[in-house]
């Protein structure tokens, strides 16, 4: 993975994070935010997988229903942010990828191995974001309270 600060101005910075083939997404981009200390970011992002596992979440079990993908998908969209949940970064993204024949599958993104790279734009939040737990669904959402 190869991480390089493109701007910094006004306490905000962009991050361009280029991940290799084999590198996993979520624990990847979490490291990335706990080393540049990031308290609150958005980004997008675009590539390839070679699996990964969405979720759609079920408000009535409180839990994500699994969605594995075991086949090299491209990645049309991935979106997500980043806020800090008990002050640790928690990542938050959503995804849309293809299959070979142009099918789509989306979700929330719980697990992804790169294949052969995934090109990352992570923009700092110029003030931090903090999640708290929803007692309803039992999610950490931004807490907007503060």
């Amino acid at each position: 993975m190869e991480v390089r600060l493109l701007n910094e101005s006004h306490g905000q910075r962009t991050i361009v994070v280029v991940f290799d083939d084999g590198e996993e997404v979520v624990g990847g981009l979490t490291d990335v935010a706990t080393r540049h200390e990031l308290s609150g970011a958005y980004f997008s992002a675009i590539g390839a997988f070679s699996a990964a596992t969405l979720g759609f979440f079920d408000v009535h079990q409180k839990d994500y229903v699994r969605i594995p993908i075991t086949q090299q998908v491209e990645v049309v969209s991935l979106a997500g942010n980043i806020a800090l949940n008990k002050g640790k970064p928690k990542l938050h993204a959503h995804a849309v990828v293809a299959k070979r024949d142009g099918a789509a599958m989306g979700g929330h993104l719980l697990e992804a191995h790169v294949r052969p790279t995934l090109e990352v734009v992570l923009v700092e939040s110029p003030r931090p974001l903090k999640r708290r737990t929803d007692e309803a669904t039992g999610l950490a959402l931004i807490d907007l309270s503060r």
